[in-house]
């Protein structure tokens, strides 16, 4: 199972458009989107082509698979519900792939494992289990600090990196946990 992981899209067309590309060639089984999808936030400056209009239909197009997972970032409001034609106000989701392994998906700001100033409130989870956050715009792939078997990956910002580089996240299920997932710079 090849799921690709994306975050803070922030209502960027410029970005959003540069991320359809990447699952056309990526092909993924599954689509996972953590949240601060439209709006840009009041700490954000415009990301480029800052045009959520133009980016409800690219969104909306990946619903119609039925693939598409999303959560709840701290910038969406129930008028981004309104638009978009999958839910994406529950502040956290689980995925089990097709090896049984636990996949928590959640923003950051409500659930996290501490890094980069996302919250510090990690969720009951089982050995070899991954949260999935998104939410401090900078890339993590590493095990939670707290030695159980968690693994915590986030998949950088597809508008407004604070890292440098935007990107989104793949998992492959079938690996060990420090395999499965990887980063993938998007091109300019």
């Amino acid at each position: 199972m090849k799921i690709l992981i994306a975050s803070d899209i922030h209502g960027s067309a410029y970005w959003a458009e540069r991320l359809m590309e990447a699952i056309e060639t990526e092909q993924p089984d599954r689509i996972v989107l953590l949240g601060d999808l439209l709006y840009h936030g009041p700490r954000n400056d415009l990301p480029r082509d800052y045009a959520p209009k133009r980016v409800i239909p690219l969104l909306n197009g990946l619903a119609a698979g039925g693939t598409l997972v999303a959560v709840r970032g701290n910038c969406e409001a129930e008028v981004d519900q309104m638009v978009l034609d999958f839910p994406c106000m529950a502040a956290s989701s689980q995925l089990i792939d097709d090896a049984g392994r636990t996949l928590f998906l959640t923003h950051g700001h409500v659930f996290g494992a501490g890094f980069h100033n996302s919250v510090e409130n990690l969720p009951a989870l089982p050995a070899d289990a991954a949260l999935l956050f998104g939410h401090t715009h900078i890339k993590v792939n590493e095990p939670v600090a707290e030695g159980r078997g968690i693994w915590a990956f986030n998949p950088g910002s597809v508008s407004i990196p604070k890292d440098g580089t935007h990107s989104y996240g793949i998992y492959e299920s079938g690996r060990p946990l420090e395999e499965a997932f990887r980063h993938v710079v998007l091109p300019e």
